[in-house]
């Protein structure tokens, strides 16, 4: 009998600590190499534990528990093999009958098992809810790990909606019990991490607003042809990106960071970009954005964001970041004060757009305007910059043009100034 012991791996530097969030298998299943056995959380990620060979498991750790690195959490049994899926006489038989039967299509029954996405919806049921007026737990999601779909409000829609008096039964039942959940590795480190930054920084925050009716055109305009090219949506957040990296060549204090008693200037902009994830907030990091077109951070950021949801960002797709950006925007949030995201020196919060009466050359008209917020760190940022940088931001926002000439208008660089 040769037995396999199954170690946990190290998910980066510094790290010593998991903890097992999850396990697929149990004890006595037989599973096959590579099969998903567990899913562990670490400072900065939740990872999948692996099977490196087929065989029956025995668990060595539990759901909840603090492991080391390196840790045997599970053994595995290589004398016991899968059973190969072949078809038996009576299999075949039933397959045959079946043949004979009238073809009734019947919907997918969804799974009693809640995953951890369960009641969590994709980007086009968000929009379809929003738009019915429809909550989360009026519907069953058949998606993956029980993810509400686009498929699934249409169904719900033409099969007709639940009652008054069903909706409220699943809301407050007017009891007085109470639930307690053991805080995720997660959650704890960025519980420590935020309250770090409020004591250990000199935070301010600076706020202005911004004119989005020239990226509103940009996009009415060539939103069709991009996504026939590229087969995405133009965002905002890629034109925040592209602005902020510009901005950043002019106020590098903006992208440094303190290391005890130096101020490291970075001459590269590797800019986080907050994302929801199941299991929380997460900061992917695009990497040399200075770098990139509108296109190329588009498809970036598209391609973090779809991670982050099927959970599968790995700790390289965080580590490092000299600037972050965050939009609260999405979740309606008209203005707030961002907390800086250390070693970093600042983060820039975005907002909803919301049509307001501006006064343009002596008339009132209407724009869509949004506040944008910079949190900035006074140790190594000043005043005059941490203004300045975000009226630049403002600037090539609303004259998009800019953004192609290093913050300044054609006419400057024809004329040399």
């Amino acid at each position: 009998m040769a037995i396999v012991e199954l170690k946990v791996p190290s998910p980066g530097e510094s790290i010593t600590e998991v903890i097992i969030a999850r396990w697929v298998k149990q004890t006595g299943d037989v599973v096959e190499k590579d099969e998903v056995l567990a899913e562990i959380d670490s400072d900065k990620a939740t990872l999948t534990l692996n099977a490196e060979e087929s065989g029956k498991i025995e668990l060595l750790a539990a759901e909840g528990d603090t492991v080391k690195v390196g840790q045997v959490v599970l053994k595995i049994d290589t004398s016991f093999k899968p059973e190969a899926k072949a078809k038996t006489p009576k299999a075949e038989a039933k397959v045959e009958a079946k043949k004979e039967e009238k073809k009734v299509e019947t919907p997918v029954s969804t799974s009693s098992t809640s995953g951890y996405a369960t009641g969590t919806t994709s980007p086009a049921a968000t929009k379809l809810m929003a738009e019915n007026n429809i909550k989360p737990n009026q519907l069953n999601g058949t998606g993956k790990d029980g993810r509400i779909t686009k498929q699934d409000v249409l169904a719900a829609l033409s099969n007709g909606l639940p009652t008054a008096t069903e909706v409220l039964s699943n809301s407050w039942k007017g009891g007085r019990d109470k639930d307690r959940v053991k805080m995720t590795n997660l959650r704890k480190v960025v519980a420590k991490r935020l309250v770090a930054v409020k004591n250990e920084t000199a935070m301010l925050t600076t706020f202005n607003e911004v004119d989005m009716s020239a990226i509103y055109a940009i996009r009415a305009k060539y939103k069709d042809k991009f996504k026939e090219v590229y087969g995405s949506n133009i965002g905002f957040m890629s034109f925040f990106t592209k602005a902020v990296t510009e901005a950043l060549y002019h106020y590098p204090a903006v992208n440094g960071m303190i290391d005890g008693e130096e101020i490291v200037y970075n001459k590269y902009c590797d800019i986080g970009i907050a994302v929801s994830a199941p299991k929380g907030l997460m900061v992917p990091v695009l990497r040399n954005a200075e770098l990139m077109s509108l296109a190329q951070i588009e498809l970036g950021i598209k391609d973090l964001a779809i991670k982050a949801r099927d959970g599968k960002l790995t700790i390289p797709d965080m580590e490092g970041g000299t600037f972050t950006i965050t939009n609260g925007g999405v979740f309606g949030s008209m203005m707030s004060t961002p907390i800086i995201n250390p070693p970093q020196s600042a983060i820039l919060g975005m907002h909803n757009v919301v049509e307001r009466p501006m006064a343009i050359n002596g008339e009132v008209k209407i724009r869509p305007m949004m506040y944008v917020a910079l949190s900035y760190d006074h140790r190594i940022i000043d005043g005059r910059e941490s203004v300045g940088f975000l009226v630049k931001v403002k600037e090539m926002l609303e004259n998009p043009n800019k953004m192609l000439f290093g913050g300044k208008n054609p006419e400057e660089i024809l004329l040399g100034l």
